[in-house]
């Protein structure tokens, strides 16, 4: 069984998404093999909250160049959890 802590890389914190933390919508860096209900009971289990709705992207990597060699950064995988009304995970 794959802990919540491995499922979950990070909370974003940017611009964009803490526009959204009014509504109750928090966005994770989660682990590209996880699926909508692993992610849901990591949550739940981590910051002690009730999700209601996951929603997943998987965003591809950029194409990057250091002098004359190419590269590609890595794919990685967001989650959107939305959270039942009244409910808010604490940020610092």
């Amino acid at each position: 069984m794959i802990s919540p802590y491995d499922v979950i890389r990070s909370l974003i914190r940017t611009e964009k998404s803490s526009l959204q933390e009014p509504d109750g919508k928090y966005l994770f860096l989660v682990e590209k093999s996880s699926n909508k209900s692993q992610i849901k009971r990591a949550v739940e289990e981590v910051y002690k909250v009730k999700v209601t709705d996951v929603n997943t992207i998987i965003s591809p990597g950029k194409l990057t160049r250091v002098r004359y060699q190419y590269g590609k950064k890595p794919d990685f995988k967001k989650a959107i959890v939305t959270l039942k009304k009244g409910q808010k995970i604490e940020t610092a």
